[in-house]
């Protein structure tokens, strides 16, 4: 079971064009997908896992909000085969962690590697994006982009 993150991972918290596309800003629905994500998670599904992954999000209310509309504007969902199931929504980093054990998550990519340390149920951890050079924990990969992802997924 692949679990993934939302910001950082499949929201890209880059400004778009100039414009305030900030999945923060009133014009959420424009802010755009991280390079390559939608197009690796289909190859991911199609290559490895199937159905079997979910979408993990630490965030308040108004944002889990967002980010659902944000999925159905997008129809990641859709295009993976996916029901509503698949999205979990917790309000502490650390929380991650038991979703993942009772979804029996063996795979999960995250920007943060605070939430990876948490996640101690889970084999294989991707630190996903440029930041947090240098760190390195037991049981964690980096991947810098989601053509890095693939490469060490399949």
């Amino acid at each position: 079971m692949l679990g993934v993150d939302v910001g950082g991972v499949l929201v890209d918290r880059i400004k778009a064009d100039g414009w305030d596309t900030s999945f923060f800003s009133d014009r959420f629905l424009e802010t755009p997908a991280v390079a390559g994500a939608f197009d690796t998670l289909m190859r991911l599904a199609r290559e490895r896992f199937g159905q079997r992954i979910c979408i993990i999000s630490k965030c308040g209310p108004r944002t889990e909000e967002k980010t659902r509309l944000w999925l159905a504007h997008h129809k990641l969902l859709d295009v993976l085969g996916l029901d509503p199931q698949a999205l979990h929504f917790c309000r502490k980093r650390p929380d991650k962690g038991p979703i993942c054990k009772r979804l029996g998550v063996t795979h999960f990519i995250d920007d943060r590697m605070e939430v990876l340390t948490h996640l101690t149920s889970v084999r294989y951890r991707i630190l996903f994006g440029p930041q947090e050079e240098g760190v390195k924990a037991k049981g964690v990969v980096r991947a810098l982009t989601w053509s890095d992802v693939a490469a060490k997924l399949l």
